[in-house]
């Protein structure tokens, strides 16, 4: 074996995919098992950006990586260094995996096909009906990927309410949408604040989907959420970390049996997000049966 692979985040020795990976390279049959933390701070400047994936495009040893966290930051910073760029990542302007083919360097961004997959899972073709909400906090990479996703459903939701104390990432948001034609009616942009959550979360509708892509529970402490929300009967709760602190998870959990909550963890987009860009790295078809068996094999490192 030679050669290694990189994850790029914020505390990647955290991550049962350490553990994960050689075993995986195993059963594929990769060229190496090595897996390469790149730990970025939040924040971080341009040039920590750009030296960091020169040094990626640069080492013939290095043959790509997954980027969390720094998706958008990362292109913002570096996009001129790709010499190829999907059509998702130069709408959304992020990055999530680094491949290499023929000594160029590819960026693409995996998280519409990545976020689909996991949320089908456990929201059913006709979940929505027009009649339940679907609120994302967060409209980072991972938030704005589930957003389009959501909008192009045959079965879309009454609303897509997206909210982000940043607001110039909600207006980065507005503009991919307006780009990929999503109905204006559709999309409703929140400021984040407490009481702003407050008057939302009374407007849902029961059976709503949740989701928290914040970032908040694993890249920092905290809640996108203010304690005292409830959320509304018979919603799907979904955390997109399964690791960190997690209090938008306990919380939605201590409401579990109250509300007839479906209360769902990150682990499954944690696969499904690993998987398709080990996939684009290696050149390796990851067909449903092949990340089944993947996902059995790495059930054990699960924490």
């Amino acid at each position: 074996m030679s050669g290694r692979m990189g994850f790029v985040g914020v505390t990647t020795s955290g991550s049962s995919i350490m553990q994960i990976f050689p075993v995986w390279a195993t059963e594929l049959g990769l060229p190496t098992s090595q897996l390469d933390g790149h730990d970025v701070a939040i924040g971080a400047s341009s040039a920590e950006y750009r030296a960091l994936v020169t040094t990626i495009r640069d080492d013939p040893e290095h043959r790509g990586a997954l980027v969390t966290t720094h998706k958008m930051a990362l292109f913002a910073a570096a996009h001129d260094l790709f010499d190829e760029l999907d059509d998702f990542a130069l709408a959304c302007g992020e990055v999530s995996s680094i491949a290499k083919r023929d000594g160029r360097l590819l960026g693409h961004a995996k998280d519409p096909l990545t976020v689909g997959l996991a949320l089908d899972e456990f929201v059913a073709a006709d979940a929505f009906v027009s009649e339940r909400d679907a609120v994302i906090l967060g409209a980072g990479g991972a938030g704005l990927a589930l957003s389009w996703h959501l909008a192009q459903r045959n079965d879309v939701p009454r609303r897509i309410v997206v909210s982000d104390t940043d607001r110039s990432r909600l207006d980065h948001l507005a503009d991919v949408h307006a780009i990929l034609g999503t109905d204006a009616g559709l999309l409703h942009l929140v400021d984040a604040s407490d009481e702003s959550m407050r008057t939302l979360f009374a407007t849902l509708a029961h059976g709503s989907l949740v989701v928290n892509a914040s970032g908040l529970g694993k890249d920092r402490p905290g809640s996108p959420l203010p304690d005292d929300i409830d959320f509304p009967p018979s919603a799907v709760v979904w955390e997109f970390n399964y690791r960190g602190s997690l209090e938008f998870l306990a919380h939605a959990r201590d409401q579990a049996e109250r509300n007839g909550l479906t209360v769902v963890d990150g682990w499954r987009y944690f696969i499904h997000g690993w998987t398709q860009v080990i996939g684009e790295v290696f050149e390796v078809d990851m067909t449903p049966k092949t990340v089944e068996r993947l996902a059995q094999l790495a059930e054990p490192f699960r924490r």
